[in-house]
């Protein structure tokens, strides 16, 4: 059974004018044709201003790209299914039949909509002071901890980094393996550095790309760059 969304809205420090608004935000697609989808459009466009512009105020010294690497790690998906999660926004929502039956009140994907969705019919609702409000207030633990612009980069651009600083040649990966169904695939890939006299390493994920940053992660601990 789902709780009250006014508890909720309670959580994101804001009260509606228009519950409706709220109550739309939590329903998923598989419930119903009026469901979130549209603001959650407009709840990721919101955000993805707000944080910008917190990330440009708190990193006067930072470049353009390491400001998008800071925005798109705390708007990626892990990040809000992690606000979601400790919002316990699973509870709030509605679902359709087959998703409630296959978990879909803990999918990320439809945690981190919600998420979002919230936050457009508080746009909507309120206007956009309210709304950046919070946003700054849900964030402000995740905006502190990215200060690190260092370790936003992911291991394959520090590996090319470091290698280039070292001006040595850039590392080779090849895929070794391909494991399971075409749904349920795994990869490994092997990543070497020729002319350093260092065994290739070899990362395994379920996309190529994540297998390929696994392999760069563990040859930088190997190099001692990590």
């Amino acid at each position: 059974m789902t709780k009250p969304p006014e508890i909720l809205a309670k959580l994101f420090g804001y009260r509606f004018d228009d519950p409706g608004l709220l109550k739309q935000a939590l329903v998923h697609r598989s419930a119903g044709s009026r469901n979130n989808e549209r603001l959650e459009f407009l709840g990721d466009a919101v955000l993805g201003c707000v944080i910008a512009e917190q990330v440009f105020a708190r990193h006067p010294g930072a470049r353009e790209g390491e400001l998008s690497r800071m925005r798109s790690t705390l708007v990626r998906r892990e990040s809000l299914a992690e606000l979601a999660n400790g919002l316990d926004i699973g509870v709030y929502l509605r679902l359709g039949p087959g998703e409630r039956k296959s978990g879909g009140h803990h999918r990320q994907s439809i945690l981190a909509d919600a998420f979002e969705a919230v936050l457009g019919a508080i746009y909507l609702d309120g206007g956009f002071e309210p709304c950046r409000r919070a946003i700054v207030a849900l964030f402000a633990e995740k905006l502190d901890a990215v200060a690190d612009l260092e370790q936003l980069k992911d291991p394959k651009t520090r590996l090319q980094e470091y290698l280039q600083s070292q001006r040595q040649p850039l590392p080779e990966y090849e895929v070794i393996d391909i494991a399971g169904e075409s749904h349920a695939q795994s990869f490994r890939v092997r990543c070497s550095v020729s002319d350093v006299d260092i065994e290739p390493t070899v990362g395994q994920a379920k996309s190529r790309r994540r297998a390929e940053q696994d392999a760069a992660g563990k040859m930088l601990a190997r190099l001692g760059a990590g």
